[in-house]
């Protein structure tokens, strides 16, 4: 069985109703790989489970009704997979990245977490599309896409002292990354995906004046860097056919909490026109994430996936308000050119953001109820 490819006309118009990427671990998950980590189960019992997971989510995603589907991110510990486990060469440090995340009572925690950096040349030690995409692609019955960090997410990672006997500059370090990411992505495709996703929440931290200010007075120069990165994230797709190429642009989002405030306007006209993308997932989930002015910079091939429903709480959104919100985003682009999504994964991190499964299913439930309404034709098939 093969799914449409994504350059086929009707499979991209009719992909209205999607989810980010993460799903919420069920806790049998969650307990066995605690007992992985402690030596207490093989490797094979976690995978085992793991691919319990991941059938979960494919039934999940297909029963709801979205166009296109995940794997849940069943098999990561956080969406920043090339960091924590398939490459050799990073080191978990104190201190986090630098910013303050925000949210919930244990925002505190998250702020002075270890975080990964580089230390050593990276070398990949297993093959993420293998260990991912294979199953999903196997056993989905609907269209499928695959998530993976940007590589101008990457810049997050490299430390001024810690990470130069590696990489001299910053720099040296985002082409090695993005040289491995487009070597998944070419695997990915290679084996049937035609949908694949940058996630690439450093670009929303932009927005926000404190984290740009923290960033400059780290020596980072903010005007050079966007255009060499929105560079860099494009040439990912370089030379690839038949693939919707596409980008989540949050401003971060662990168990409930995030880290950066302010609307796209910030960075809108500088990077939007830039990107060499089919569609963009931006976060509008909360007044934090502006007004929908800033669409206007985005270029005009270009699907906006609006993320409305929030998945920081279980709280839930009224399908009226949602469509009323679309409406509002359609006097800034055409309708045709929208499309509807949560804001952020709901399990961005593997403990998985404050909201129960019942909530999280309501949810994606929601997505797929208003987009019927706004969009009314019918979900993209896997063909036979």
């Amino acid at each position: 069985m093969t799914k449409p490819r994504a350059k086929d006309a009707t499979a991209i118009s009719e992909t209205h109703a999607e989810t980010v990427g993460s799903l919420l671990r069920p806790a049998s998950l969650l307990e066995v790989r605690r007992q992985g980590r402690q030596g207490e189960v093989d490797l094979a019992t976690v995978r085992a489970a793991e691919d319990a997971a991941v059938l979960e989510a494919i039934a999940l995603q297909e029963s709801t009704g979205l166009d296109v589907i995940t794997d849940g991110e069943m098999r990561r510990g956080s969406w920043i997979a090339t960091a924590r486990g398939p490459i050799d060469g990073f080191e978990v440090l104190p201190g986090g990245p630098g910013w303050q995340w925000q949210g919930t009572d244990q925002a505190g925690r998250w702020s002075n977490m270890p975080f990964p950096f580089v230390t050593r040349k990276i070398q990949p030690l297993q093959d993420l599309a293998e260990t991912e995409y294979a199953y999903l692609e196997e056993h989905a019955h609907r269209r499928t896409k695959y998530c993976i960090p940007a590589p101008s997410y990457h810049r997050t990672l490299w430390h001024p002292e810690h990470s130069r006997a590696a990489y001299p500059s910053c720099d040296d370090f985002l082409l090695a990354m993005r040289a491995y990411i487009r070597s998944v992505v070419e695997h990915v495709v290679a084996m049937g995906c035609d949908y694949v996703q940058l996630d690439a929440p450093n670009y929303g931290n932009l927005c926000d004046p404190r984290i740009r200010a923290m960033l400059t007075q780290h020596g980072q120069n903010l005007d050079r860097e966007l255009p060499f990165d929105a560079e860099l994230d494009s040439s990912v797709f370089e030379g690839l056919s038949g693939v919707t190429r596409a980008m989540h642009i949050c401003r971060g989002n662990a168990a409930g909490n995030w880290a950066a405030s302010g609307g796209y306007e910030r960075i809108a006209a500088d990077l939007f026109p830039r990107l060499s993308l089919d569609r963009l997932l931006l976060e509008y989930d909360t007044p934090r994430s502006g007004d929908f002015g800033p669409l206007q910079h985005v270029p005009e091939t270009t699907t906006v996936v609006l993320g409305l429903l929030t998945t920081k709480t279980g709280a839930p959104e009224q399908a009226d308000a949602v469509e009323q919100r679309i409406n509002e985003a359609a006097r800034v682009l055409p309708l045709e050119r929208l499309a509807l999504s949560p804001q952020c994964g709901f399990a961005s991190v593997e403990i998985g953001n404050p909201l129960t499964r019942d909530q999280q299913d309501a949810k994606l439930r929601t997505v797929v109820q208003v987009a019927r309404r706004v969009w009314p034709r019918q979900p993209v098939p896997r063909s036979a």
